[in-house]
């Protein structure tokens, strides 16, 4: 295994089974058991500081750039992927083309176990990805969001939005 870009900022805590490429993890950043996290050369992958990655998760942005806000915690089996299609499959590829595109999910998001994110989705701050969902489009900051394609379940409340501030 080639391994290149790994910029790590204090105090992250990367579990000896995980697996990481072309990235930038910040500041206490926790990343657990069986996870593979990778960018490119052209396209390193960050996450930002304070994050929790669970279990078996996948953070694919080899396609295309992939940020993560802070304190963003994803739960186990999530995969995220920047770039998807039938790859093996040139003929399948003429109807269905490779899809490539940039994902950002922002601050103080919590992704839901085993939740599937495509390319081209960026989630505002705040936003709460429901366990199972398969997220393939933009929802704003504080989205409450779930389903097979997600779709906004609720908003957070202007009072749950104020605790939230107030802390």
């Amino acid at each position: 295994m080639i391994v290149n870009n790994i910029f790590l900022g204090e105090n992250v805590n990367i579990e000896t089974s995980a697996h990481i490429n072309n990235v930038r993890i910040g500041n206490n950043s926790k990343i657990a058991g069986n996870v593979k996290i990778f960018g490119s050369a052209e396209n390193i992958l960050v996450v930002g500081e304070g994050c929790y990655v669970g279990a078996n998760t996948i953070l694919e942005g080899f396609n295309a750039k992939v940020t993560i806000g802070k304190n963003v915690s994803f739960a186990q089996n999530v995969n995220l992927m920047s770039g998807s299609g039938p790859n093996a499959s040139e003929a399948l590829q003429i109807i269905f083309p490779i899809v490539k595109g940039e994902i950002v999910i922002g601050n103080d998001c919590w992704i839901g176990a085993s939740s599937i994110i495509m390319p081209n989705v960026h989630l505002g701050d705040f936003c709460i990805v429901a366990a199972n969902s398969f997220v393939n489009k933009r929802f704003p900051s504080y989205s409450i969001i779930g389903g097979t394609p997600a779709k906004l379940i609720r908003k957070l409340t202007q009072f749950e939005i104020d605790k939230i501030v107030a802390k």
